[in-house]
């Protein structure tokens, strides 16, 4: 963010707290002192509000990232989302541009309980006109949250609360991801396993169990989810045959359904085993630790499910 609001002064973060305490999460801790609460600004409690002074910034030259506090509160300003951002540069025949990145924390940690631990992306991969991006770890974060900043199309920038706290390698300076991009993170040749954002940790846990068993996955990053890099999984499955998709959200409807989908599509005859998808049950999330932990997908859940297709 500091980077970015250094290059171009015509970007600005606005949301609740981040003036005063930097963010919920600290993700804009420092930016008031660098910047000012000019371009750091703090705003009532109105997801309405805030999503619709975004996209107005955003149509008269601005490039304003909004913070959303909790993922979960994006339904409040729902059509300010999907009737207004992702539809005014359509139904103005490209003569405007809406250069606005929405940031919203989600997934689940410590007993938020169900109004404050959903992951909703697939709600927007539904909706024409919006980039969705999800970061698994601090590098892509950096370059993925350039790239949606640098986009002039609407960016929906999903960040987990519970990686917050990784650390890891992040270039410096220049750096960006692109939007659109799947990254192989790690080659192998026995069964693709596909994910994204906190999962994408587990997965590459459980490959290397997999690997001391003797099965060498294939772990592919998603990185975006729409537009979703499908050639990317459609070249990991010509070489495998096998699928397994893993999120935290909830497996009805998620992501990993559209994408099996288009596998099915257009793969089946690549496929020597059912495709495999892992995601949350269909309840809210319980605020009961017990509870919220059979909803959570495990290191040894991907383990399982995937030593049972390589069978």
């Amino acid at each position: 963010m500091s980077e970015e609001m250094a290059r171009d002064e015509r970007v600005f973060v606005m949301g609740e707290d981040l003036a005063r305490q930097g963010g919920i999460f600290g993700q804009f801790k420092g930016l008031p002192e660098q910047f000012g609460i000019e371009r750091v600004r703090d705003t009532p409690i109105s997801e309405t509000a805030i999503v619709g002074a975004a996209v107005g910034a955003a149509l008269a030259g601005m490039r304003p990232v909004a913070d959303m506090h909790f993922a979960d509160f994006i339904g409040v300003s729902m059509d300010e989302v999907f009737n207004q951002m992702a539809k005014v540069r359509y139904m103005f025949g490209a003569q405007c541009k809406v250069p606005l990145v929405l940031r919203a924390p989600d997934g689940m940690i410590r007993s938020a309980a169900a109004q404050h631990s959903q992951s909703v992306e697939a709600w927007f991969m539904h909706i024409p006109g919006i980039k969705v991006v999800i970061p698994s770890n601090p590098a892509d974060a950096k370059g993925l949250l350039k790239a949606a900043i640098r986009s002039d199309d609407p960016v929906l920038y999903f960040e987990h609360k519970a990686l917050f706290p990784l650390k890891g390698m992040v270039p410096d300076g220049e750096y960006i991801v692109p939007i659109g991009k799947a990254n192989v993170v790690r080659p192998g040749k026995d069964v693709t396993i596909v994910s994204y954002s906190m999962m994408m940790n587990r997965v590459l846990e459980a490959a290397d169990k997999l690997a001391a068993e003797g099965v060498n996955a294939e772990c592919i990053d998603l990185r975006t989810i729409s537009p979703l890099d499908k050639e990317t999984v459609f070249e990991s499955v010509r070489k495998t045959k096998r699928l397994v998709i893993v999120h935290e959200a909830v497996k009805q409807g998620g992501v990993g359904a559209e994408l099996s989908a288009c596998v099915a599509e257009e793969m089946i005859d690549w496929l020597d085993a059912p495709i495999k998808r892992l995601g949350a049950p269909f309840v809210p999330i319980p605020f009961s630790p017990a509870l919220e932990g059979l909803c959570r997908i495990s290191t040894d859940d991907i383990v399982k499910t995937t030593k049972e297709i390589c069978r």
